[in-house]
Parts: C-alpha cells; structure tokens; sequence
C-alpha cells in the first residue's frame, strides 16, 4: 500500500497556515486593470481618431485607384475621416445607453456601413457594396448580441 511522502520544512506537530477566504460564488472575478484612468480617458479619444485617419487614408487610396494623389483626393480623405471620427464617437457615446438588441445593432449597422463606403469606393456596384455591408453587419450583430446577451441578468441590467 502506498503512502504520501512527508513534506520537508514542516514539524509534527505544528498547525497550517490557515487559507485564505473562498470567494462567493455569486461575484465574477475581475480581470485587472493595467492602465490608469487618465490613459483609458486619452484612449477613449484617440482610438476614434487613429481609426479614421487610417479609414480616410484607406478610402482615398481606393478611390484613387493607384492614380496620382490630388487635393481633391486628400481632401476625400480627411473628410471621411472626419465624418467616420464623429460617427465613430457617436456611437461609442450613445449606443451603451441602450439596450442590447438595440445596442448591438447600431454598433454592427455602423460597421456594415463604413465596410460598404469602402468597398463602394473601389468602383463595386451599389448593390454589391450594399450586399458586403449587410453580411458584415449581420456577422458582427451576432457577435455583439451573443456578447451583450451573455453579460446581462434576467432583469436586463448589465452585470459589470
């Protein structure tokens, strides 16, 4: 019959540590949080701002097609990336005030419509840009729903 080995460093005798508390079962645990609250808040603008101006300089780029850059064509650019910015804030504003159907589809409407803008610049038919941006709104609606779903409780509130 075997038998556990003794551990070394420990007396007969002497008591254990005690352990330390078990933690309800009721409480998810909580992923640390590495930043500070002064960087979340510059992030919360500055990702807006780095994704529109790779959106507008991505739009340009298709517009123009290869050809030479032109004011007109840098122009475009910044104003799509103004416009996607705006759009980009408005949404991460308003839509986790809402509920999460509605949540979800106005965070996945805004990315089928921006895939589509893009893809519409390339010189597609209206109807395949159209038929892109709805596969890609569709994709990320389930995503978010699934998401959103799984974090709320059976009263809606979100469980944070």
């Amino acid at each position: 019959m075997a038998h556990a080995a003794p551990r070394p460093g420990r007396l007969r005798g002497t008591r254990r540590p005690a352990r330390p508390a078990r933690r309800s079962m009721t409480r998810p645990k909580r992923t640390p949080d590495l930043f500070s609250e002064r960087v979340h808040a510059v992030a919360r603008y500055a990702v807006p701002v780095v994704l529109g101006l790779v959106y507008g300089y991505w739009a340009a780029a298709n517009r123009r097609e290869g050809g030479p850059i032109t004011g007109w064509n840098i122009l475009f650019g910044f104003v799509t990336a103004i416009a996607f910015i705006v759009l980009c804030l408005a949404v991460a504003t308003f839509a986790p005030r809402l509920k999460r159907e509605l949540h979800s589809i106005t965070k996945s409407a805004f990315a089928g419509a921006a895939i589509g803008f893009l893809y519409s610049q390339s010189d597609a038919s209206v109807l395949r840009s159209t038929a892109l941006g709805l596969v890609v709104a569709a994709g990320i609606f389930g995503v978010f729903f699934y998401r959103y779903y799984t974090r709320e409780d059976a009263a809606g509130n979100r469980i944070r």
